[in-house]
């Protein structure tokens, strides 16, 4: 858990700001030695000493404040994924976005405003590859502990992360500088245990005991950098109720489908014979880029008398690829749509926004040797531009009307079009190079259809919007047309913040505008995230004054030091 600091006078005095209670925590980022699969003398980024990070527990509608210290040999950010922060971007946190990263041995106050958010979300580093280690819950809970749209007897977080055999900023620098795939992760790891199915790790794997006939509610979060992940319990079915800090309709299924950057709550009951029984993290792989496909396992173990010594019980999952369980999966999620958590999906839509996904190559630049497809460079991009981040902060760029930081260019659709997920070979692989941004009015009700393209090494690509959920309307394979609109789910889609871009296929999402600021939106893979497949939306202000971005706090990391 993480150090919560009582300090009751301050907190009487910041009641005023906050819908519900104001709580504080303290985050120091340190150096700290982690055993892990026989490594020896390897120290990692790490929050508080603990891996997966410390919890962050509130209810709905508090403010909390976290200060965060960096005692690290290089700057780093934290984003509070999932959290809209209605008119607060300042503590978002995506280096070069919202803020610039907290400099070696120096502090950064941040709040965090909770508002309609309730559930599973999570805090994670968003500079370089850090978040690989830098990662933990944030646990919503309804405002009086106990109007659940669901029942349970208890409740245990579990975070899937990706365990690397060196320092993850060397990693991507490397990757980056010689233009070629950065190192695949070594293991995957259940609340820091990797499991007993990898060699030295000492048969040491994650549990939960339970108790027959009890329900339990798995809070999963995806905290991993660069693979989806089949999840499921040998012998036991899975009801998913939340996503994304919003409730769903229960769905009973044997398996999960989660990427990175995802929350899914889970009601499991224990309801078979006393034993041990596997629960499974398998890596869905719809691409021919490089790929870990180990698998890690935790025990689901009953209390009880029975023999403890046989080996538990594996859950059959499907493949690690095939992609039309993985869609199978997706498209069966629903808003609760009650009467408590209504749906208000967006119907007078005033922006309509299409926005290719693709890998791309960039040509090697003179006189270097380049290790990427045929000596290019791989890049990624948004409607064909790769995104490169400024050296300061485009919030306060913005907010201070500096100019020369930005472009106001990104466009509402792409400026080629083509069979984007047919035979893509005769066409040029590179990407414009840039910081365009999409300017978006305060209160327009928006649609974004995501295409995705043939080129590359095509896969399913989970899609992050900082500041908003978004409603799903609609998915599917191939190219988006407009006659599919009549096919949306305007009633229950899911309203989530990530959601997968099928490989060669299409995703439209809408939301309302009524977050002013500055939100980044990107892949939540991080090789492609690192490889240009990002932009920024701003959101202008409304007239009156509850619908202008907050002032900035007194104090912002410097742009000045790395």
């Amino acid at each position: 858990m993480g150090t919560f600091l009582g300090f009751a006078v301050t907190a009487t005095l910041l009641f005023c700001m906050a819908q519900g209670e104001v709580l504080f925590y303290d985050f120091v980022v340190n150096e700290t030695p982690i055993e892990m699969l026989c490594e020896t003398n390897r120290s990692v980024l790490i929050v508080n000493g603990l891996f997966p990070g410390p919890e962050i527990r509130a209810h709905k509608g508090d403010t909390i404040y976290v200060n965060v210290t960096n005692l690290g040999p290089y700057g780093i950010t934290i984003h509070w994924h999932g959290v809209r922060q209605i008119r607060y971007p300042w503590s978002d946190g995506p280096e070069y976005v919202t803020q610039c990263p907290i400099p070696t041995n120096s502090s950064f106050l941040q709040k965090i405003k909770l508002t309609e958010e309730e559930g599973t979300l999570w805090w994670h580093a968003h500079s370089d590859w850090s978040r690989a280690t830098i990662h933990g819950p944030i646990i919503i809970l309804p405002v009086n502990d106990t109007n659940y749209p669901y029942k349970f007897d208890e409740q245990h977080t579990i975070v899937i992360s990706e365990w690397y055999a060196r320092d993850t900023k060397d990693i991507i620098d490397e990757a980056l500088e010689s233009g070629g795939d950065p190192d695949l992760s070594v293991a995957y790891t259940i609340n820091g245990q990797p499991g007993d199915s990898y060699s030295c790790s000492n048969g040491s794997a994650y549990n939960i005991t339970v108790v027959q006939g009890k329900t339990y509610l798995l809070r999963i979060i995806h905290s991993g950098l660069n693979e989806e992940m089949f999840f499921g319990i040998a012998e036991h079915n899975l009801t998913v109720v939340g996503m994304d800090g919003a409730y769903l309709k229960p769905l009973n299924i044997e398996y999960l489908m989660i990427t990175p950057g995802q929350t899914m709550d889970v009601l499991v009951t224990a309801n078979q014979i006393l034993g041990r029984y596997y629960m499974v993290f398998s890596p869905f792989v719809d691409t021919s880029a490089p790929s870990n496909e180990n698998v890690t396992r935790g025990i689901f173990q009953y209390n009880g008398t029975y023999n403890h010594s046989e080996t538990p019980v594996l859950p059959e999952l499907p493949g690690f690829t095939n992609k039309s369980d993985a869609g199978n999966f997706t498209i069966q999620l629903r808003s609760l749509n009650s009467e408590e958590h209504p749906s208000t999906v967006p119907t007078n839509i005033t922006r309509n926004i299409t926005i290719t996904v693709s890998v791309n190559q960039q040509p090697c630049p003179a006189n270097q040797t380049c290790t990427g497809p045929d000596g290019s460079m791989h890049s990624a991009s948004l409607n064909n531009i790769s995104f490169l981040a400024p050296s300061i902060s485009i919030l306060q760029a913005y907010y201070n009307n500096l100019l020369g930081v930005y472009n106001e260019t990104f466009p509402d659709e792409p400026s080629f079009v083509f069979d984007y997920t047919g035979n893509v070979s005769a066409l040029g692989e590179a990407a414009i190079v840039g910081n365009e941004v999409l300017m978006i009015n305060y209160n327009e009700e928006v649609e974004i259809r995501f295409q995705g393209t043939n080129l590359g090494a095509a896969e399913n690509h989970p899609m992050h919007l900082h500041g908003y959920s978004f409603y799903v309307v609609g998915m599917g394979d191939g190219n988006f047309s407009d006659s599919y609109v009549s096919d949306y789910n305007l009633v229950d889609p899911p309203y989530v913040n990530t959601v997968g871009l099928p490989k060669n296929g299409w995703t439209s999402i809408r939301f309302k505008a009524d977050n002013p600021g500055v939100w980044f939106m990107h892949c939540h893979l991080e090789r492609h995230a690192s490889w240009g497949m990002n932009t920024v939306f701003i959101v202008g202000d409304g007239k009156e004054k509850h619908q202008k971005v907050y002032p900035p706090p007194s104090y912002m990391p410097p742009c000045t030091v790395s």
